[in-house]
């Protein structure tokens, strides 16, 4: 069910847990200049000093946000992806969200939740505006001057560390508590899912034209055969 500003029991205090959940793109509607009422006008604050509705910032307390305390600095990682993926163009969230698993899902994955949640941070900030909005209430988002700054500072920052953090080695390193029937299902279901991204990785490594997205798409093909080794080395009986 989708709660708007208007259903009862004044739902806009909650809208920071909604801003998570799976919905369209409209929920950008919500960040700038909106007007958040409780059902009887009320503006009183029902939990101590945070206030349960705002005429402001309805999904984000900005002062809880780093970057906001002492101007813009460094940006989380997926918060940099999105700004990266909209120097493409306006793209609504779903949008962003489908161009985040094609462009780089293979090394760095980007949920449906996370965009929603940096969405409304990121226009809070004027790292990105508001665009068109399109069919079923979908919004799409722009990149301003602001926002492309932020991120080639970013892109300039030391990466630190990288993480792999894959749910199916996990579950390999301890498939010795698996029955032999069990270990065959995890083993089988698995190739089928690499031996799909190979093939998909490999045709995009054939036809990139530009030389960084050719070297990425080769490190995920690379990748791909990697676990697919891994898998062949797994005992199943």
């Amino acid at each position: 069910m989708w709660w708007s500003e208007r259903s009862p029991g004044g739902f806009c205090g909650l809208l920071p847990v909604l801003a998570t959940l799976h919905r369209p793109d409209s929920c950008a509607d919500w960040v700038t200049n909106r007007v958040c009422a409780a059902p009887d006008g009320a503006t009183t604050r029902p939990f101590g000093d945070q206030p349960l509705w705002t005429e402001r910032q309805t999904i984000v307390d900005s002062r809880s946000l780093p970057w906001h305390r002492s101007g813009v600095s460094e940006l989380n990682a997926t918060a940099a992806a999105l700004l990266g993926l909209l120097h493409d163009g306006p793209k609504t969230g779903g949008q962003l969200v489908t161009a985040a698993g094609e462009r780089f899902g293979a090394f760095f994955s980007v949920t449906r939740s996370q965009v929603y949640r940096e969405l409304p941070a990121l226009a809070e900030q004027g790292l990105l505006k508001l665009g068109k909005q399109g069919p079923r209430s979908s919004q799409q988002y722009v990149i301003t001057a602001a926002g492309k700054k932020a991120f080639k500072t970013w892109l300039t920052t030391e990466p630190g560390p990288d993480h792999l953090r894959s749910p199916l080695i996990l579950r390999l390193v301890h498939a010795s508590s698996l029955t032999p029937k069990q270990r065959a299902g995890l083993v089988d279901s698995a190739k089928v899912v690499y031996g799909a991204e190979q093939e998909t990785h490999r045709t995009a490594a054939k036809s990139a034209e530009d030389p960084y997205a050719k070297a990425v798409a080769e490190f995920a093909l690379a990748h791909a055969k990697a676990v697919l080794k891994l898998l062949e080395s797994i005992p199943t009986s």
